[in-house]
């Protein structure tokens, strides 16, 4: 029978060095020997403790792997195998470059378990009070303090790099998940829900190929560049009402999907417009051959039509706020928007709200009162 340890775990000294070792057993009972790279006693004994604690709740070997990874080796094998298409969209994988680029500095020579959300809010608040900096003919100049969105982008990036990192046993939590940002950003991810009259009066004044875009988005829930600009006719099914998306942002969004009849109608006169060649939005001056830019349109017709600026994007928030509002149940309109995670409907489904206030405004509140108590509670009220 084996000898009981005396110990659940001990920090030593060797003979030819100052620095601490900690010594334990794994649930398997085997031996493990580790350098605390420190030569003050009560930070070895704080990293002990935090060992015997990741034995006992089964994510010692998590820990171990963060511990031998750094943050440029994680973002190396990131930036190949979960950021370039067909994984994410090639715009997603250049932003998430350009976030990295700025990231790395901070963190790269850090192992993944060693960056907490201490180390991640400081770096936030450092980079909030830097400049712009752009490269000129004349060198490396500044311009004004960084936008709190540009920042907050590359805070997004860094959460998802972790994300990926927690389902590879490379981290035992996300440490962007404790992580305040130090800014409130004024309606950030707040969609913008169209009402009928805004869309009416949006497309009178748009051109006849915005219109056909406004249509089709607030009628399907089309991603604008992803799956509509870059659409071709043999995609579009107008017997049987129903486009394929052959490449999206997710694989659940290759998918087939019903349209309406407002959609086809629109679907039909875009068509027409487009003329010969494949493209449903062909673009002569562009060389992908399509559209891949509707904003400068968008803007000018949203100035023309006298209503405040909105994301084209949202245009999809307006048609899962129009399924919710007509209710179609939380998880067939998942289903619709073809979402991976059902959790981003949320965001979507915030926009209830506003459209709730509408209904409010519509309260009657004498109902089913008679004309004499009507003008009685009118004249009290006043």
């Amino acid at each position: 029978m084996a000898r009981p340890s005396k110990h659940d775990g001990v920090v030593y000294k060797r003979n030819d060095s100052n620095i601490w070792w900690m010594r334990y057993r794994d649930k398997t009972g085997r031996r493990r020997l580790e350098s605390t790279n420190t030569t003050d006693w009560d930070e070895a004994q704080r990293q002990m403790r935090e060992r015997l604690a990741t034995r006992d709740n089964n994510t010692l070997d998590v820990v171990r792997k963060g511990k031998q990874t750094t943050f440029d080796e994680w973002v190396d094998f990131f930036l190949e195998n979960y950021s370039k298409p067909p994984i994410r969209a090639a715009g997603t994988h250049r932003a998430n470059q350009t976030a990295l680029k700025n990231l790395r500095p901070m963190f790269g020579t850090l192992k993944l378990v060693d960056i907490d959300a201490t180390l991640i809010e400081g770096y936030l608040r450092d980079r909030l009070g830097q400049r712009r900096r752009v490269r000129r003919k004349a060198g490396l100049i500044e311009l004004g303090i960084l936008k709190a969105t540009t920042v907050h982008q590359e805070f997004r990036v860094l959460r998802r790099v972790f994300s990926v990192a927690v389902r590879k046993k490379l981290c035992p939590a996300n440490p962007c998940a404790a992580v305040e940002f130090p800014v409130r950003l004024k309606g950030l991810f707040r969609p913008h829900y169209m009402p009928w009259s805004e869309q009416t009066k949006i497309e009178e004044h748009a051109p006849a190929y915005l219109r056909n875009v406004v249509q089709i988005i607030t009628e399907t829930g089309l991603r604008v560049y992803k799956e509509l600009a870059s659409m071709e006719k043999e995609q579009v099914d107008l017997a049987n009402k129903v486009v394929f998306i052959a490449d999206s942002k997710t694989p659940t969004g290759v998918a087939e999907v019903p349209l309406t009849d407002i959609a086809t109608e629109a679907f039909r006169n875009q068509i027409e417009l487009a003329g010969p060649g494949p493209w449903l939005f062909p673009s002569e001056g562009n060389r992908t051959g399509h559209q891949t830019e509707f904003k400068k349109t968008w803007e000018r017709t949203l100035r023309k039509a006298g209503v405040p600026y909105f994301r084209l994007y949202d245009l999809r928030s307006t048609y899962a706020t129009r399924l919710s509002a007509g209710g179609v149940a939380d998880e067939w309109v998942t289903q619709l928007l073809r979402q991976t995670d059902a959790k981003v409907f949320k965001k979507y489904s915030q926009m209830k709200l506003q459209m709730k206030r509408e209904a409010l405004t519509k309260l009657n509140r004498q109902a089913n009162e008679s004309g004499d108590t009507k003008n009685s509670d009118t004249e009290t009220r006043g």
